[in-house]
């Protein structure tokens, strides 16, 4: 707007030189304040992000031999150890990641591994904290790491598989990513897996959603289709999480959250996490800085503030917006949105503590259902056992 400002006012002959000069301070000053107004708020309320890839990375450029590599700066990536102190990154959702392709095959395998470089990369660098509980991950004073699994293919429609992912420091995961599982559906069409009509969470499924209840597991809908968002909302007793999904609304692309599923959300005291990879917020357009606040925006005037949170998806999508290349951007984002008349409660929710209330929520489930046995598969209204065991 600077510019433009600035060439109305040169039209203008009667303007003297030295009001533009006090004008021009002005903004500068404004701009100023609200740098400082960001970088206060994230000192205060260090962010916490829902959805990062650094693990893919590590895979695909040195086979996670993490000594070929000084996480402190690394080049060709979004994400280092001083870019994360630079964007004010108090905690960060590290995704085990595995291709579509891997299913049926070596998937559980595979994303053993990626849960090791997780691990390995959070305790052998200082800077770093693993963390398990919300306790935990609120009281931290370094960078504090949880693991996520992207992608239910990943358990081979095992329950002792994602118990056992549970015990290895897992504390969410995706149900699908790119491709069908057995028992949920996938928003793509990419891959032929499992292609059904009329069956987005099948028995198993609801099971799925039952331990991950029962273990204190966040229920991740990022990649799942609408109709198994919908089915899982119906059941689920814990807040779900859409760890790096942006508004539909803003920008029609079939990974991003409709107004519907938004108000079910809100009911279901879950959060959606915005994704910046400009495929879902510019809808393939490169975008800026603003267009990616208007989903923030969108989502607080239907789901209110207390949904929102942010899942940047840096290192698993390749073009993000202007100003939002790597981790160290994020304070311009919080720039924006106090811009915007974003108050210092609803960015505290969105930088950690909406993140940090569903975590609790989703322990709080676990502790009730203590005396529940694994594997039960139970009905839709939870007000009695079925006759169904999975193991």
């Amino acid at each position: 707007m600077l510019p433009l400002q600035l060439a109305k006012l040169g039209k203008l002959q009667c303007i003297h030189p030295s009001f533009i000069f006090v004008f021009m301070l002005c903004i500068m000053t404004s701009r100023t304040q609200l740098t400082e107004s960001a970088l206060k708020l994230m000192t205060k309320y260090p962010l916490i992000d829902g959805h990062n890839d650094l693990a893919l990375q590590l895979r695909i450029l040195q086979n996670n031999r993490l000594r070929l590599v000084d996480l402190h700066s690394i080049s060709n990536v979004a994400t280092d150890i001083n870019r994360l102190r630079a964007g004010h990154v108090g905690g960060q959702v590290f995704a085990a990641y595995v291709m579509c392709t891997a299913q049926d095959k070596d998937a559980v395998r595979l994303t053993l591994e990626q849960i090791d470089v997780i691990r390995r990369m959070c305790s052998e660098y200082p800077e770093f904290e693993l963390v398990t509980s919300a306790e935990a991950l609120r009281t931290s004073e370094k960078i504090a790491c949880l693991i996520s699994i992207e992608g239910g293919h990943a358990i081979d429609s095992s329950l002792a598989a994602l118990r056992m992912f549970y015990q290895l420091g897992v504390r969410s995961m995706a149900l699908t990513h790119t491709c069908n599982t057995p028992w949920a559906e996938s928003s793509s069409k990419l891959y032929q897996f499992y292609s059904r009509e009329n069956n987005s969470l099948t028995d198993f499924g609801e099971a799925v959603v039952a331990e991950m209840n029962r273990l204190g597991m966040m229920i991740d809908l990022s990649h799942s289709s609408w109709d198994t968002a919908k089915a899982v909302l119906e059941i689920s007793r814990a807040p779900v999480i859409f760890s790096h999904s942006s508004a539909f609304a803003v920008c029609g692309h079939e990974r991003n959250v409709p107004d519907e599923l938004l108000r079910v959300l809100k009911e279901n005291k879950g959060l959606v996490m915005v994704n910046l990879h400009s495929g879902f917020v510019a809808c393939g357009g490169k975008g800026n800085i603003s267009i990616a606040a208007d989903h923030f925006d969108h989502i607080k005037n239907v789901t209110g503030a207390e949904s929102i949170g942010i899942g940047a998806d840096f290192d698993g999508a390749s073009k993000f917006p202007y100003g939002l290349e790597d981790v160290s951007k994020y304070p311009a984002l919080i720039q924006e949105l106090v811009h915007r008349n974003w108050t210092e409660e609803e960015l505290a929710g969105l930088l950690r503590l909406n993140f940090l209330r569903v975590f609790q929520q989703v322990e709080q489930v676990r502790d009730e259902l203590v005396e529940a046995l694994p594997g039960k598969k139970r009905s839709r209204s939870w007000r009695q056992q079925m006759s169904v065991d999975w193991f």
